[in-house]
């Protein structure tokens, strides 16, 4: 795993995957540790992709605007958490999720394939994806525009 995973304050489009780029697939694990494939999920309706950890203060700091979308945008954009395996467990995840209220499809990068693929730079990493399956957005920090960087996708 090439990324560094420490929240660093940044804004949108200065790291990562470059906006235009095709949304890449990335086998990860369910919160049950069964294998998936992110692109299931792609080229269907746009996705809000989170790379987050429990342990990260900007995915917190993010969280209320990311919980205003899933509820605003439901059934008209896939919601997608990629949690990060620095520091947390399948089951430490899913107990977050619960407790939280997070909606949308969780994921567990164990080997960092969704975080080479996506070339995050650091938790709280947000890729919004339009239908056609290109990247229309990226972000980073606890204070992203959610709702103009989904408007973006629709």
């Amino acid at each position: 795993m090439t990324a560094c995973l420490f929240a660093i304050p940044l804004g949108a489009q200065e790291s990562g995957i470059p906006v235009g780029s095709a949304a890449p697939g990335a086998t990860l694990e369910n919160l049950d540790g069964k294998a998936a494939e992110l692109s299931q999920y792609l080229g269907k309706l746009p996705v809000v992709m989170e790379f987050w950890a429990t342990w990260c203060p900007n995915c917190k700091e993010l969280e209320p605007a990311m919980l205003a979308v899933q509820k605003k945008f439901a059934g008209k954009v896939q919601f997608v958490g990629v949690a990060v395996s620095v520091n947390e467990s399948p089951e430490l995840v899913r107990r977050y999720v619960e407790k939280h209220g997070l909606a949308g499809v969780q994921f567990y990068d164990r080997k960092g394939t969704a975080i080479d693929a996506y070339d995050v730079p650091a938790t709280s990493f947000v890729v919004v994806i339009n239908k056609a399956g290109k990247v229309v957005y990226t972000g980073l920090g606890g204070s992203q525009d959610l709702e103009a960087a989904i408007r973006k996708a629709l």
